[in-house]
């Protein structure tokens, strides 16, 4: 006959040493413990760290393959890194852009090259550049004091200056001076073996007329470049007749040069009046409507075109006090 077994009378105070009993694995279902065990959290810990690195990586990547925009003092900046291709800004364009900035802020960044570490160099945004340092010199806001830039690593110095030109060609068009400058001081600075081959590189995608007039135009740098004043104002016409006279006639280039120093223009408009008397050769006469009737003021002279249809004035006492009572007397007329 089987032996019964004795059971034990009920605990009332189970349930209180159990709730303070250590868990252990038959407590929860399947045996899923509350704490993962040590390979877990080592894989965890390493799977945390791996995506650290890879996302480090990824942003090293787009900060030097320029994905990255990225703020800089603006004295971190070398401005002068390449031979700028512009010669001068628009008094108009500038102050646009500069309201534009003082607005909305920068909205397209810079582009430079890291030179040595916290230095960078200028490779296309000098209009950008130079409108954030003005309004930091004026306004003294921490807002400008800073620009925003893509990293670029161009593979050669003429990549860099490719880069530099088409900026400039899409954005604002450089003046056919201006092009046939800086492919002549690429060529001068070794960028290019030779103009030719600057020419070809820096404009590939114009078109061939284009690349030859560009071609015209370093005879006219080269020849009167130190003293034009206002040479990136030059119209295509004008530049091309000049051009014209200098390998016509050998002593046009003096005679320019010789006008230009004898009476300093104060405008384009004056410079181009100027280049246009000058390059006629003196036994050549002008036409009619050209020739011009002179009268000396003091410190300023006035040219009267025949007919007296068109009047010219220049000289130092055309000053802003002058023109401010010149206006106010035509005014007055009307």
């Amino acid at each position: 006959m089987a032996k019964r077994k004795r059971l034990t009378p009920a605990r009332p105070d189970y349930l209180d040493e159990a709730a303070a009993a250590p868990e252990t694995k038959s407590m929860f279902p399947l045996g899923v413990a509350r704490h993962s065990p040590p390979i877990a959290q080592v894989a965890g810990s390493a799977a945390t760290q791996a995506a650290l690195e890879e996302v480090t990586e990824e942003l090293r990547t787009a900060r030097a393959t320029g994905r990255l925009v990225q703020t800089l003092p603006l004295d971190a900046v070398d401005e002068t890194h390449l031979v700028r291709d512009r010669l001068s800004a628009d008094d108009t364009e500038m102050e646009a852009l500069t309201e534009s900035l003082r607005a909305r802020g920068q909205q397209v960044p810079i582009e430079v090259v890291e030179l040595s570490e916290g230095r960078f160099g200028l490779i296309s945004g000098w209009r950008r550049l130079t409108a954030l340092k003005a309004l930091y010199r004026d306004t003294g806001e921490d807002r400008f004091a800073t620009v925003l830039a893509l990293l670029r690593q161009p593979e050669s110095a003429s990549d860099a200056y490719l880069a530099m030109v088409e900026e400039n060609e899409i954005r604002v068009g450089l003046s056919y001076y201006e092009r046939a400058r800086i492919a002549a001081r690429a060529a001068e600075q070794g960028v290019y073996p030779d103009e030719t081959a600057a020419l070809r590189g820096l404009f590939a995608s114009a078109s061939r007329a284009k690349r030859s007039k560009i071609g015209s135009f370093m005879a006219l740098y080269h020849a009167l470049d130190t003293e034009l004043r206002f040479a990136s104002s030059i119209p295509e016409r004008l530049g091309l007749a000049l051009v014209k006279a200098l390998k016509e006639d050998p002593m046009s280039r003096k005679r320019i040069s010789q006008a230009l120093q004898a009476n300093p223009a104060g405008t384009p408009a004056e410079e181009a009046e100027i280049l246009t008397r000058a390059m006629m050769p003196p036994d050549k006469k002008a036409p009619e409507s050209a020739k011009t009737e002179s009268e000396n003021f003091g410190d300023i002279t006035l040219n009267r075109g025949k007919g007296g249809t068109r009047l010219v004035l220049s000289g130092s006492g055309v000053s802003e006090e002058f023109l401010g009572k010149l206006r106010a007397w035509l005014k007055a007329q009307t």
